[in-house]
């Protein structure tokens, strides 16, 4: 449930881009993150971004981030069951994308950008690994050395 109550489930967000993002408010990464976070939520219809604060002592903190970053995307007060829910989460920030059909596409333990982001989300469109070619494999896709000819 995000802070208004709402309950989320990547169903709901079918055909968009899902990026669960795991913070903390005393976690300088992801506070540096969270402007490109903001900024790709705003600017593109096909992705949504949902923010999961996790421990903290107080929900009225973690808002009051939430308000002065001015985060615009949902954000839920988490926890171990919360995130077991979506992978495990060694470190914040970790980073998880879905694809469009609600498939696991990536996760990012560390800090992201919105450049890398769009990079993925443009890349992986080009080349989802249901539609790969026989010969293609996902070393080859991500491994630039593997695509020198001989």
């Amino acid at each position: 449930m995000d802070s208004n109550g709402k309950k989320l489930t990547l169903s709901d967000f079918k055909g968009r881009w899902v990026l669960i993002n795991f913070w903390a408010t005393w976690c300088p990464p992801c506070l540096k993150e969270i402007p490109d976070l903001v900024s790709l939520y705003e600017s593109r219809k096909d992705v949504m971004v949902i923010g999961i604060a996790m421990d903290y002592r107080d929900p009225k903190t973690v808002m009051k981030y939430v308000k002065s970053m001015s985060i615009s995307y949902p954000v839920v007060l988490g926890d171990k069951k919360t995130a077991a829910q979506i992978g495990p989460v060694s470190m914040l920030p970790t980073t998880y994308v879905f694809d469009p059909d609600g498939k696991p596409a990536v996760y990012k333990v560390g800090l992201v950008s919105r450049e890398d982001l769009e990079e993925f989300m443009r890349e992986y469109s080009r080349n989802p690994p249901n539609q790969q070619r026989p010969s293609d494999t996902r070393q080859q896709k991500t491994d630039k050395s593997a695509r020198k000819s001989g």
